[in-house]
């Protein structure tokens, strides 16, 4: 992977993962090994909490195309590498917050996808 380009979002906007189940499947204990590191990176990096969790569905029979979204994580982190959130004291005393929706987006059992954050000072809280 280190010769690999950076890329811009950690999955491809619009990709909507599957049970792949005529995939070819990849090894279980590496793929539980890359998700595993990426759930201890989602402390310091929200941003990866979505794809994270999306592709930790998989764990039990991994197949080429969750690996492949795997791997395009670590290509997102490659470029991202100086990104994560800083704590500091002062800033903004305000109390921010974004949500973001998706009505029924999951393709299997079509339930719905959310997502918010609230910001207070220079980090997030929630």
């Amino acid at each position: 992977m280190d010769n690999n380009n950076s890329v811009h979002d950690p999955i491809v906007p619009g990709c909507k993962l599957f049970k792949d189940e005529n995939g070819v499947h990849v090894d279980e204990t590496l793929f539980k090994k890359m998700v595993g590191c990426l759930m201890y990176l989602t402390t310091t990096r929200s941003d990866l909490m979505f794809v994270v969790s999306s592709i930790s569905r998989y764990m039990a029979k991994p197949t080429e195309l969750h690996l492949m979204t795997a791997k395009r994580i670590l290509r997102y982190l490659k470029g991202t590498i100086g990104d994560g959130i800083f704590y500091k004291k002062g800033g903004h005393g305000d109390l921010i917050g974004y949500a973001d929706n998706d009505y029924a987006g999951d393709i299997k059992d079509r339930k719905s996808i959310s997502g918010y954050v609230f910001m207070l000072r220079s980090g997030a809280v929630a």
